[in-house]
């Protein structure tokens, strides 16, 4: 039989990476494995690869695996790989073909319903990949390899795709609580509002009118990298900081920076998201679970480093927490009641401003 890993092998140098390099043509095998990786190269993508006819059938999506039926993503067709790809995982050197990190995200087996030029229908039995899908061939006579990949049958019981945006909670002005014990503090970094959805680890940002905002924030693009496949919705706020302190009169939020000031904050100020709740987890809404909980679940994001954070808050001791933030110059701290939901849009007194 013809070797189907000729392009492969054209491709590649193989005394400068570290995939796998297979003498002699492909022996053809049960035609039921598959492998999903999760691909760091010039931009973030999952590989697809079949077991079909003693290789492995590659897709390039760029947004991974759609988990619902209603979801059609990109799948770029590309060469075969060898078998030997099922377990490949490491870095490929920059500057060769598919330079980057390279990892296992799934694997298992696979069912096939339909196989042929046309169309490729499956059905996935992993660990994460799991369900019927349809890679399908768009024959654009410009590009062989544009294929699109969907779900064929329903998402998993209570999957839901996150939204890109819901309305903020909203805090009062208030006083410190009484009931110290029942609520935890946040300082008010005096940012701007912002709502990120990561999926396929793909930005949006929306502030607080809903109107989108990722072109002024470019900085936030690597935080999809970071996150991969995972799948959330975070409410948090764009800080500015110049020279060490965060912008004190608020020019970048309220879209006021020009001339010299445009000028400083180019130069001088970077600017980090500081994420506070989050709102939907891979395929969960959040709102209903108490604010400490949900704080746990954003701590185990691991968002920290670039231009993004989690910052601490503080359970009970609003006295200290405010004399800090007055000491720091900031303009206030926010109390949330620890056991509170998220209220959309909601001004009822779970979220209280207490001003320096």
């Amino acid at each position: 039989m013809a070797d189907r890993l000729e392009e492969y092998r054209r491709k590649r140098r193989r005394s400068r990476t570290p995939e796998p390099w297979p003498e002699g043509p492909p022996q053809p095998g049960n035609d039921n494995l598959f492998v999903i990786q999760e691909h760091h190269a010039t931009r973030l993508h999952w590989d697809f690869r079949l077991e079909r006819d003693g290789v492995l059938v590659s897709w390039a999506v760029p947004k991974g695996l759609p988990l619902s039926p209603g979801v059609t993503r990109l799948a770029v067709h590309t060469e075969d790989h060898p078998m030997e790809y099922l377990d490949f995982e490491g870095e490929i050197p920059a500057g060769e073909y598919g330079g980057g990190w390279m990892a296992i995200w799934d694997t298992g087996r696979y069912e096939t319903l339909h196989w042929n030029n046309h169309k490729v229908e499956v059905v996935f039995h992993g660990g994460k990949a799991n369900g019927k899908y349809l890679f399908l061939n768009r024959h654009n006579p410009e590009d062989e390899g544009d294929w699109t990949l969907r779900r064929l049958d329903p998402a998993e019981p209570g999957h839901e795709d996150s939204p890109e945006f819901l309305e903020p909670m909203t805090a009062v002005d208030g006083e410190l609580p009484a009931e110290d014990g029942d609520w935890a503090y946040e300082f008010d970094w005096g940012g701007a509002r912002t709502m990120l959805c990561v999926s396929g680890g793909r930005i949006a940002a929306h502030d607080d009118t809903g109107a989108d905002v990722i072109g002024r924030w470019p900085e936030l693009h690597k935080l999809g990298e970071t996150l991969g496949s995972t799948e959330v919705l975070l409410d948090g706020e764009m800080v500015v900081v110049c020279d060490g302190r965060p912008d004190p009169a608020g020019l970048v939020r309220r879209g006021r920076a020009e001339g010299n000031d445009a000028k400083r904050m180019a130069k001088h100020c970077p600017a980090f998201f500081f994420a506070y709740d989050l709102l939907h987890y891979e395929g969960r809404t959040t709102l209903d679970l108490p604010y400490l909980e949900r704080r746990d679940m954003l701590a185990d994001l691991g968002l920290s480093g670039g231009n993004w954070q989690v910052p601490r808050y503080f359970h009970g001791g609003g006295e200290a927490v405010l004399a800090a933030a007055r000491e720091n110059g900031l303009g206030g701290i926010y109390a949330k009641r620890a056991g509170g939901e998220y209220r959309l849009g909601k001004a009822d007194g779970d979220w209280l401003r207490i001003r320096t």
